[in-house]
C-alpha cells in the first residue's frame, strides 16, 4: 500500500512525526486521519508511558521507523526525512531537538519550506519552559481546571482531554496547516510553537467576554455555564445515574419543565436568588425514576436532556451508532476520523503503527535508500 492510497484531504502530505506521549501523536493521528502519509520516527527503547503500540490507537493510520537520534548516523536519517517532509512534529522539553541535531534551524536549513511543530506544555520560554509538566498542571496554571467541579469541592479532572487534547493537539494542528498554507503560497516554513497553557487559555475567549460584562463570577459553580444555573446542571437519578440538562433557551426550558412535571409553582428560570430551591425540586424529580426512564421520557424532544453515559454506552448509543461516530477496527472499537468530508473523507487505512514495521516501505516511498 503506499502512502496515498487512502482518502482525505491532506492526502499528499507528508508529515514526520518525532516520537513522543500525549498530545504530539494525537496531533499526527488527526493529520493522518485525515489523509497525510505521517512517518513516526521511533526510539530504539519504548516510552516510559503508555500501551502496547499495537492497541495506541493515536498510532492508527501512520507509518513507523526506529531511528536512535543518539547514534552517530541518527539525525542524518531524520534530516534525510525531513528534506522530503512538508511537516514535522516534535515533543521535547524546549533545547533538546536542537542537541539532539533535529532542531528548527538545522531542519530548516535542510528544507526552507518545511513547517516545524513544536508541542509543550509550557512553550518555547517564560519562567516555566524548561519545567516538566503534564496535562492536569498545564490546565490549572492556564485557569481552566479551576473552572470545573461544584463549588463547594475540589475541581474536578476531565481526563487528559481539556489540556493535552482541546489545548494542545488541536491548536498545534491548526497552527500547522495555517503555516502549511503560507509555507505553499511563499516557500519559506516557519516554527510553530503550540504550548498546551496558550491553547487552553485561548478556549476560555467567550467566559473572558463573560466576565467583562458582568455575567461570569470568577469562581466555580456559580456561573450559566458551569454547574450554577439548575438548567444548566447533572442530576442523580433513582438507579445511581446521572442525566445532563441544558435547557437554556426559554422555549426549551418550558419543555424541559414540562416533561420533567416540576408544577407551574417552582421558581423562575432566571431567579437566581431562589436558584437553590430550584435545583432541589429538580433534584427531587429526577430521583423519582431511573435514568433509562428519564432517557425514554427525554430522548428526541427539545428538552436538551440527555443521559450521562460511559465509553461502552456511548459507543453503541442509537445516534452514534447511525451516524458511525465509533468505529470497531482491528479489532478495536475507536473513534472514526473527524470532522467529516463531502468530497474527501478520511478513513482508518491502517493500525497502529508497530515501531519499525515500514522501514522498507518508507525508503521506497520517499526515496530515501540509506534508510533501509
Amino acid at each position: 500500500m503506499t502512502a496515498t492510497a487512502g482518502h482525505g484531504p491532506l492526502v499528499g502530505v507528508r508529515v514526520v512525526e518525532l516520537a513522543g506521549i500525549g498530545p504530539g501523536p494525537f496531533a499526527a493521528m488527526l493529520l493522518a486521519d485525515l489523509g497525510a502519509d505521517v512517518v513516526r520516527v521511533d526510539r530504539p527503547t519504548p516510552p516510559a508511558l503508555g500501551p502496547d503500540p499495537a492497541v495506541d490507537v493515536t498510532n492508527r493510520n501512520k507509518r513507523s521507523v526506529v531511528i536512535d537520534l543518539r547514534a552517530p548516523e541518527g539525525p542524518g536519517l531524520v534530516l534525510d526525512l525531513v528534506s522530503r517532509a512538508e511537516l514535522l512534529i516534535e515533543g521535547y522539553r524546549p533545547g533538546v531537538a536542537e542537541r539532539l541535531g533535529v532542531g528548527p534551524d538545522t531542519c530548516l536549513a535542510r528544507n526552507p519550506a518545511l513547517v516545524y511543530g513544536r508541542m509543550t506544555g509550557w512553550g518555547q520560554d517564560g519562567p516555566l519552559a524548561a519545567a516538566a509538566g503534564h496535562d492536569i498542571g498545564y490546565a490549572a496554571t492556564a485557569g481552566v481546571l479551576g473552572l470545573i467541579g461544584e463549588p463547594d469541592g475540589p475541581p474536578a479532572i476531565p481526563a487528559n482531554l481539556l489540556g493535552d487534547y482541546a489545548g494542545g493537539s488541536l491548536y498545534l494542528v491548526v497552527g500547522l496547516l495555517a503555516a502549511l498554507h503560507h509555507a505553499r503560497a511563499t516557500g519559506t516554513g516557519q516554527v510553530v510553537d503550540a504550548a498546551i497553557v496558550d491553547g487552553a487559555a485561548h478556549l476560555t475567549s467567550m467566559l473572558w467576554g463573560l466576565r467583562a460584562a458582568g455575567l461570569w463570577q470568577d469562581r466555580r459553580g456559580t456561573n450559566l455555564l458551569d454547574g450554577g444555573a439548575p438548567c444548566y446542571s447533572v442530576y442523580r437519578t433513582s438507579d445511581g445515574g446521572h442525566m445532563a440538562v441544558g435547557a437554556l433557551e426559554p422555549q426549551f426550558y418550558a419543555e424541559f419543565t414540562r416533561l420533567l412535571e416540576l408544577g407551574e409553582d417552582a421558581p423562575a428560570q432566571f431567579d437566581i436568588p431562589r436558584w437553590p430551591e430550584l435545583r432541589t425540586r429538580i433534584a427531587a424529580r429526577f430521583a423519582t425514576r431511573t435514568r433509562a426512564e428519564w432517557t425514554e421520557l427525554f430522548e428526541g424532544t427539545d428538552a436538551c436532556t440527555a443521559p450521562v453515559l460511559t465509553l461502552d454506552q456511548a459507543a453503541a448509543h442509537e445516534h452514534l451508532v447511525a451516524r458511525g461516530t465509533y468505529t470497531v477496527q482491528d479489532g478495536m472499537t475507536q473513534p472514526a476520523p473527524a470532522p467529516r468530508f463531502s468530497a474527501t473523507p478520511g478513513a482508518l487505512r491502517r493500525p497502529p503503527a508497530v515501531p519499525g514495521a515500514h522501514t522498507a516501505e518508507i525508503a521506497r516511498d520517499w526515496d530515501l535508500p540509506h534508510l533501509s
